[in-house]
């Protein structure tokens, strides 16, 4: 916890450092790498000595007989009901590299997976800064109610000295008083507003905030709208792009042939000398080669579709660098124009402050009424919520552009 910590401020980059760290999504990574391992141990074992067991008991028809007579010397025939049971170990020695391209066929499938649990997580920052960026508009909107506040009780300190000197109506103090009132009731919705923002980034970060956690204001003294695009998704891409090229070498690995060594014991009747009718034991030993013919009639076309896959990968980088492009531009162009903004706010809220400072002097010589004066505190508050509402549009702006960029 913050509170826990002895601190009670936070800034943005701690916000989503957080947020990723208590995502449900950041468990997913763990669960990948464990079955990667997993997968990429069960291959290896591949190579280990194979073992196997087999019996089988039959009754044929008919058996080889050998029909020649010799006088003195006979030959058995064998019996029709024969009995086998036989033990084989097997050692793998050349399998044309197929356990190899699983293996990294496996690794490389984890990487594109752990990317798109990293793509997620990065969109996450989008959302915390939208919360935490409302947090900080509406910590400057207490601040102007403050000020709207100090204008109005100074003008009520001078409507009272007026109504007790009998030069005005006490209509006009209560108007002031019940506009008091309604900016009080504006400062509780803002208090309300606040708390239901740090309850939801509390959530988000996975520790309880206070509800007058303070919120340091993002600087970005470096920004610039240049830069190249370095978001997660080009990873996965390339990601992608990689596991498909070693589903490439796969399918030429599987079309090899392979060999073993193998030696089998065995215990049946008959045994290998057909002639003795007899159970016996007996063994044999080698090497076996297999070649699988089959999938070269599909080899070309899995090839085939291979670079169908990357062409997809690649028209998919595409339209994302298109769009992403487009979403910088946009954002250039309302960085520009919430600047202009900015500037011509602060223009106008000096020319409105000058008013309502006249305007205070008016109300305490009488020159005016309370009504005229709220009119030009209104109208200074006004300007001065545009200016707040603009600069957080501003700052959003150009978050959202390193967001977009990659940079955050």
């Amino acid at each position: 916890m913050l509170a826990a910590q002895g601190s009670n401020k936070l800034d943005l980059q701690q916000a989503y450092d957080l947020s990723q760290k208590n995502y449900p999504a950041i468990k997913q990574k763990e669960l990948i790498r464990m079955t990667s391992a997993i997968s990429v141990e069960n291959l290896q074992k591949g190579f280990l000595p194979q073992f196997s067991l087999s019996g089988q008991a039959t009754y044929q028809s008919d058996v080889t007989s050998v029909p020649v007579t010799v006088p003195g010397f006979s030959i058995e025939s064998p019996s029709k009901d024969q009995y086998k049971i036989v033990a084989e170990v097997s050692q793998l020695i050349y399998d044309g590299g197929i356990t190899k391209e699983q293996k990294a066929v496996a690794q490389l499938n984890a990487s594109v997976e752990d990317q798109k649990v990293e793509v997620e997580l990065y969109k996450l920052r989008e959302r915390i800064s939208q919360i935490y960026l409302s947090i900080l508009y509406l910590d400057e909107q207490m601040k102007q109610v403050d000020l709207v506040r100090t204008d109005i009780q100074t003008g009520i300190k001078r409507i009272e000295a007026q109504v007790q000197n009998g030069v005005a109506f006490k209509s006009n103090l209560n108007m002031l008083k019940a506009e008091l009132l309604k900016t009080d009731q504006r400062a509780i919705e803002v208090k309300a507003s606040r708390k239901g923002l740090v309850d939801a980034l509390g959530l988000f970060i996975g520790q309880p905030l206070n509800e007058k956690v303070q919120l340091d204001k993002p600087v970005l003294d470096t920004f610039s709208m240049t830069g190249e695009i370095t978001r997660p998704e080009l990873k996965l891409y390339g990601e992608q792009s990689r596991l498909i090229g070693q589903q490439d070498k796969m399918i030429t690995a599987k079309n090899l042939p392979k060999a073993s060594l193998f030696a089998q014991g065995g215990y049946g009747r008959p045994g290998l000398n057909m002639l003795l009718n007899d159970f016996d034991f007996y063994y044999i030993g080698g090497v076996r080669f297999n070649w699988s013919l089959g999938g070269l009639y599909t080899k070309k076309k899995e090839k085939q579709q291979v670079e169908v896959n990357k062409k997809i990968v690649d028209t998919q980088k595409e339209v994302f660098l298109l769009n992403t492009n487009a979403q910088l531009k946009q954002q250039e162009s309302e960085i520009d124009k919430l600047k202009e903004l900015v500037a011509s706010d602060n223009e106008i809220i000096i020319l409105r402050k000058s008013v309502t400072d006249a305007a205070k002097a008016q109300l305490e010589n009488g020159i005016i009424t309370a009504n005229d004066y709220l009119k030009e505190v209104n109208a200074e508050d006004q300007a001065r919520q545009l200016l707040i509402t603009h600069q957080v549009q501003l700052l959003q702006a150009q978050i959202n552009y390193q967001t977009i960029l990659g940079k955050q």
